[in-house]
């Protein structure tokens, strides 16, 4: 029965979609780069510097919508970065995605260190706060479950319809999706692949550092080393699982993040009977296996990982 309970009280919910927000902002951006035929490896260093470029702006004195902003805009110079090795210079995807990731980690430790030389714990700024929505905040369950959420867990959820509007009801998002599938078909319309490409790369990387600003102003209060903890990698699986559709994605990032509530809270029932090392695998694990049945029968973007060259065909 307390196995039962877990999924019936309200607190499991509440962290479901606390711990679900990042991941979908990191695997909507991940999903919008891959959408215009760019694989980003780079999203676990662009996730790092985005948690740390937001935390450094508050700390230093800023506000919490600026810190965003400023998130999405390293984000950004990170994604055109990578735009410029695998769109324009036609360089390997897969090797300069891993060298953003290298580089904006190490980067963002260093300017830690560099700003607080002698800190041996992590400050703390003030986050965003739980916002009191009227009569809905009050309800039983549902008030705890839904309607008591930050600012950005709201944003997280929102960006989903607007992601779907974008691709598939915009011509912007017809020539993304193009530019993912057909660049050629899309450059005979007289419209710059490299261009739509790089766009899209940048949009995405911004996504994906304001999911990691998400963990320290919103989720936590501080920056520490390693707190993306692999988030950016489990958000390329769940583009994959999702099959490259944002609503699919939403349902990838709450099935992962109740797997991590579940075994959280699992570690306490077990009560040291069950190591709980195994509890910390179940979400990979399951997301592991859920993976192996959903590629059987997955469709890529044709142009995925293919760089373009003006005059090619493909």
């Amino acid at each position: 029965m307390e196995w039962f309970e877990l999924f019936v009280s309200a607190g499991f919910w509440a962290a479901m979609l606390r711990i679900a927000a990042p991941l979908i902002f990191g695997t909507i951006g991940e999903l919008i780069c891959e959408r215009a035929g760019v694989l980003n490896l780079g999203i676990e260093g662009i996730m790092t510097m985005g948690a740390m470029a937001g935390w450094m702006w508050v700390y230093q004195g800023g506000d919490l919508w600026g810190a965003v902003a400023f998130a999405a805009f390293i984000g950004a110079l990170f994604g055109l970065l990578h735009a410029i090795f695998t769109v324009h210079l036609g360089l390997s995807q897969h090797v300069s995605g891993i060298g953003i990731t290298l580089l904006a980690s190490s980067l963002s430790y260093f300017i830690f260190r560099m700003f607080l030389p002698n800190s041996t714990t992590p400050p703390k700024i003030t986050p965003f706060q739980p916002l009191e929505i009227p009569y809905l905040s009050d309800l039983p369950f549902f008030g705890e479950a839904f309607f008591s959420h930050t600012a950005m867990t709201y944003l997280a959820l929102a960006i989903i319809p607007v992601t779907l509007y974008a691709l598939y009801r915009t011509p912007l998002g017809l020539a993304v999706r193009m530019a993912g599938e057909n660049p050629v078909a899309l450059e005979a319309q007289g419209i710059d692949v490299l261009h739509i490409r790089t766009g899209a790369v940048m949009v995405g990387s911004a996504m994906m550092a304001v999911g990691g600003a998400y963990l320290t102003i919103s989720a936590f209060d501080a920056f520490f080393f390693g707190m993306i903890n692999g988030r950016g990698w489990i958000c390329i699986a769940l583009v994959i699982f999702a099959s490259w559709k944002p609503g699919r994605a939403l349902l990838g990032a709450l099935l992962f993040a109740g797997l991590d509530a579940f075994q959280v809270r699992a570690q306490q029932l077990a009560g040291g009977v069950i190591p709980y090392q195994f509890f910390l695998m179940l979400p990979y694990l399951l997301s592991i296996g859920v993976m192996i049945i959903i590629s059987k029968r997955m469709r890529y973007p044709k142009a995925l990982l293919v760089p373009f060259r003006r005059g090619d065909r493909i």
